[in-house]
This record gives structure tokens, sequence and C-alpha cells, in this order.
């Protein structure tokens, strides 16, 4: 993850994304260095739009958490009042049962 995160660094200053900067910016961080790994990375990046592909990643994880977020809270309110009720409930016919057995006792 480091190392795109180095290329991100990179694109993000201007500078050319190509294995010396992407090592020195690694060796700067103190992470070592493999070899294959940023060799493998700046082949991949080759021909593609940065500011692209973050702009099309960005949009569809963001845009459908809020909703499902706040459905998520109004569910847990909505779970939350019913659990309250129930024990609103049990206390009542704790209260009633033990009227009725005191009731018996003066019979």
């Amino acid at each position: 993850m480091e190392y795109v995160y180095a290329a991100l660094l990179l694109h993000a200053a201007g500078k050319e994304i190509n294995e010396e900067n992407i090592k020195a910016v690694l060796s700067a961080a103190g992470i070592e260095v493999d070899e294959a790994r940023v060799k493998a990375l700046v082949a991949a990046l080759e021909g593609i739009d940065i500011d692209e592909a973050i702009s099309k990643a960005a949009i569809p994880a963001v845009a459908p958490a809020a909703p499902a977020a706040a459905e998520a809270a109004a569910e847990a309110g909505e779970e939350k009042k019913e659990e309250e009720e129930k024990k609103e409930e049990e206390e009542e016919k704790a209260e009633e049962e033990a009227l009725e057995g005191l009731g018996a006792l003066f019979g």
C-alpha cells in the first residue's frame, strides 16, 4: 500500500512517477524498498490518468454510504423504542401480578 501512496504523493506534487522517485519517497519514509514491487507499480501506472482513476474510484464509494448510514440510524432508533416499550409492559405485568397475589392474602 505504501508504494501506491508514494505514487500518489509524487502525482500530487507534480513529480514524475518513476522508479527513482518512488524509491526516494519510500526511503525518506524509512521503508525498505523492494525493487520488484517498484518496477511493477511503475509498469502498472504507465499510461494511466491518475486524476481520472481517482475521480471514478471516489464517487461510487461515497454516494451510497450516506443513505445507508441514515437508514441504519433510523432502524436503531426504532429498535430502541420497541425495547423500551417491552420493558415498560413487563414492569406493568409484574406490578399487576404482585397486586393480585396480595389480594389473595386478604381474600
